[in-house]
């Protein structure tokens, strides 16, 4: 089969086995994987895989067809539409996909908005909903909402009844954003006065730490889930004391299995019907094939992109399946 490869920092497509799927595995043809900012690290050299995945080929969330189960694999059977999430190897003609993290692509959702969809609203759904606990009414301010995790997000808490606020730095961006159910600003106005926000939302980084703690209300949760900027912060501890602030960090990919099908879970039972029905959608800024996958590397490292790069290692997958029995 025809998979991506890092090659001293070269992305390239070359040929490799064609997975076989082990006990609880799903052979999956893929039509579309999501590039996401662990694959970008990985090919620098910054973001190893965790063990067990594959160490050559990158992609953490794909979406296709079941060719083939493993020993065990009962939830599905082939030509079921799936998508779910990997350690890596989604970036590749076939994929094996554990079945308990793979969740149903509902009818009318296409091939590259279902292979945008798992990384990004799995982590904000985990972030949001499970971690940072935030409840209707409350007050949401999301830093960095133009790429896949933040407008995930801003739709996740608009649909919970949140009230969200959002930071674009590219102003064409902004308005899209807006469509999504946020009030969207500059990173360089003054969110610190538009506040207090019930919950920070942190895709930039470290230098966003202090002043997101100052537009803390009381009580108030921030989530650091992207360090783009830099890992680095300061944090004044009486500030963090006296709001009775909470300070969470979090990563996806070097979950266990438990841990990723309980988000999985949540996602596919709390989510997935509002993607159905269209009240959910994965804004993609554009589809690459396979052989021009060092172009989509490009555009996703050069910024200023609204949603998902998406690779098309199939544009032929059948883009429905036939009922099961």
């Amino acid at each position: 089969m025809r998979a991506v490869v890092f090659r001293d920092g070269a992305v390239v497509v070359a040929e490799r086995p064609r997975p076989v799927p082990q006990g609880g595995e799903l052979l999956v043809h893929v039509a579309a994987a999501g590039l996401n900012g662990a694959d970008s690290l990985q090919r620098q050299g910054r973001y190893p895989p965790p063990p067990g995945a594959d160490p050559d080929v990158p992609g953490l969330e794909i979406a296709g067809t079941v060719a083939d189960t493993g020993p065990g694999a009962t939830r599905f059977g082939a030509g079921d539409r799936v998508m779910g999430l990997l350690g890596g190897g989604g970036q590749a003609e076939w994929a094996c996909l554990h079945e308990r993290v793979a969740i149903p692509v509902p009818e009318g959702v296409a091939w590259a908005a279902a292979g945008g969809f798992p990384e990004t609203f799995i982590t904000a759904h985990d972030a949001l909903c499970t971690q940072a606990q935030l409840r209707p009414g409350e007050r949401l301010l999301v830093h960095g909402a133009a790429g896949g995790v933040g407008t995930a997000a801003v739709q996740i808490a608009a649909l919970a009844g949140a009230r969200v606020t959002a930071t674009v730095r590219r102003e064409a961006s902004r308005a899209l954003v807006a469509e999504l159910g946020a009030s969207v600003i500059g990173p360089d106005d003054d969110w610190v006065g538009l506040g207090p926000f019930d919950v920070v939302l942190e895709l930039v980084g470290g230098p966003n730490l202090e002043p997101d703690l100052r537009a803390l209300a009381p009580g108030g949760r921030i989530v650091v889930i992207g360090i783009g900027a830099g890992a680095g912060a300061t944090l004044n501890l009486g500030q963090l004391m006296a709001r009775r602030a909470v300070v969470r960090g979090s990563t996806l990919r070097a979950r266990s299995l438990e841990e990723k099908a309980l988000a999985a879970r949540g996602v596919e039972r709390e989510l997935l019907p509002a993607l159905a029905a269209g009240r959910l959608r994965v804004p993609v800024e554009g589809e690459w094939p396979l052989d021009e996958a060092a172009a989509a590397y490009r555009r996703f490292e050069a910024g200023g992109k609204v949603g998902k790069v998406v690779l098309r290692p199939d544009p032929d997958v059948p883009a429905a399946a036939e009922p099961r029995p």
